[in-house]
């Protein structure tokens, strides 16, 4: 966390004294994407909120200005899209105040969990719907060759 802030406030104070340079733009955005993503982590979230981090007005100024990552181009880099819902939520007072609660922390860690293993699940039986319709359609003749299913 402590790496993530300090790499910002150093690319934030060299690109004051003039434009970016290629490099500077590269490692910014390598720190945003890393930090952007470490938010889909409730615990990363309880974390900040216990030391203050959500008190700052500049630290939530920084929070609204990293929802550029919700744009297109810049979302398909990321692995784990659930952070873009906790961005989001992270723009409303109240929820920078509850995530500081153990309790609140723990309750969308579960949530967060049982939405990945339905969606696992889902997943699985639709891939499995896909797999039985497409041998249902072929059916090999006692040549080798392929021919559709007569119904």
């Amino acid at each position: 966390m402590i790496h993530h802030l300090t790499a910002i406030i150093c690319i934030r104070m060299a690109a004051k004294g003039g434009s970016e340079t290629e490099d500077q733009q590269k490692l910014r955005f390598q720190v945003e994407l890393e930090f952007v993503q470490c938010l889909a982590n409730p615990n990363y979230l309880n974390f900040l909120a216990q030391r203050g981090y959500f008190k700052d007005q500049v630290f939530i100024n920084y929070l609204k200005y990293l929802l550029y990552w919700k744009e297109p181009e810049y979302a398909r880099y990321l692995k784990y899209p659930m952070c873009l819902y906790f961005l989001d939520l992270l723009q409303y007072e109240h929820f920078r105040r509850e995530v500081v609660s153990a309790q609140c922390t723990k309750f969308i860690d579960d949530q967060q969990i049982l939405l990945w293993q339905h969606y696992t699940r889902r997943r699985t039986r639709l891939l499995q719907s896909q797999a039985e319709q497409v041998q249902n359609q072929t059916v090999t003749n006692t040549n080798g060759q392929s021919q559709p299913q007569k119904t």
